[in-house]
């Protein structure tokens, strides 16, 4: 008997992806067929090699093909990854950007905030997404706190279309929080509202997507790591010794052999103080030479040092990042960053 594409097609109708609540034709995961008198070879595609439902169904094809066809049908299974097809929520995105610290307080929301405005401004389609679960203040910085993105259903899923500003996409939790609610969640309820964020998410094409991460290294940090496909981490540290030990142990977090996240270079934020009536002096107000031991010992470069400038502070406060003020060298800064981190990216 020979074997037809459409006896394959039919047969496999009866597999269901129960996340989805249909089978897996109907669903299009059934990316190729390939028979060969009685060899039959499949791709299918899932949203994420690591479901457990890879597994499911990667054995619910083989039964169900011997059952239909006969068993002495040779079945050979191929699962692949919805990015590796162009499909997927995230699949128009290049780029994700990831910019990490190992504590608060060193301005890493100022530095993401600012990297997004600079490559928008380089001619780069970007989005930012606000993962800082606890303290998210990318609304506040870019002058949309209060908004609320909208909502498009989509196979009977809703699908949230990011707020735009500058013209950057913009999501964050902070969108769906009251100001004055405090957030009392286990880290499950975390990683469901940074995965919705990421891909319930209407993002679109993008070549660089920037994430301000929460600091430390938690749950969101290794859902970011062991899910998704990240270009690349940026640091973000002041100069003084005990900051630049919290970044190291976030740093050697994306080192492990089951990350092997690239780390593109250290940012050292508030790295001096310039009076504007002394434009020629520097005061290393929180020390010196800290970072540059950090990169040396990480083998990475330091892609920028940003100073202490009341105007990045006003324009965080004000809606409006100091990278939009073409006029204030502050903005030159982190135009020379987001070229920098471009072309590691480039490098990879």
């Amino acid at each position: 008997m020979t074997i037809t594409r459409e006896q394959v097609t039919t047969a496999l109708k009866q597999v269901i992806f129960f996340a989805k609540a249909n089978n897996i034709v109907e669903l299009g995961m059934v990316h190729d067929i390939e028979i060969k008198g009685k060899e039959i070879k499949i791709s299918i595609v899932f949203p994420k090699l690591d479901d457990p439902a890879v597994g499911i169904i990667y054995n619910s094809v083989v039964k169900t093909l011997k059952t239909e066809l006969g068993d002495d049908v040779s079945v050979d299974v191929k699962p692949i990854a919805e990015k590796e097809v162009g499909q997927g929520p995230l699949s128009g995105v290049k780029n994700i950007i990831a910019v990490i610290s190992g504590k608060g307080g060193v301005g890493k929301s100022t530095v993401a905030a600012n990297l997004a405005v600079s490559l928008a401004k380089a001619g780069n389609s970007v989005g930012i997404l606000d993962a800082d679960i606890m303290g998210p203040s990318v609304p506040i910085m870019f002058g949309v706190e209060g908004e609320t993105p909208g909502v498009l259903e989509r196979e009977g899923k809703p699908i949230m279309l990011p707020l735009e500003k500058y013209g950057i996409k913009i999501l964050s939790l902070g969108f769906f929080v009251k100001p004055d609610q405090a957030l009392m969640w286990r880290g499950s309820m975390i990683n469901n509202a940074f995965n919705q964020l990421m891909t319930d998410s209407e993002w679109g094409n993008l070549d660089f997507l920037v994430i301000d991460m929460p600091p430390g290294t938690g749950d969101i940090q290794l859902t970011l790591a062991q899910s998704y496909n990240i270009r690349g981490t940026v640091l973000v540290t002041t100069p003084q010794k005990i900051a630049t030990a919290d970044v190291r142990r976030a740093a050697m977090m994306y080192r492990q052999d089951k990350l092997e996240i690239p780390l593109l270079g250290i940012v050292e934020n508030m790295a001096y103080f310039t009076p504007s009536d002394c434009p020629e002096k520097k005061y290393y107000l929180f020390g010196q030479g800290a970072g540059d031991e950090l990169a040396k010992e990480l083998d990475i470069p330091v892609l920028g040092r940003i100073p202490i400038v009341e105007k990045i502070r006003e324009g965080g406060d004000t809606g409006k990042p100091i990278a939009m003020d073409e006029s204030n060298p502050i903005s030159k800064a982190f135009a020379e960053l987001a070229v920098k981190i471009k072309e590691r990216v480039e490098a990879l």
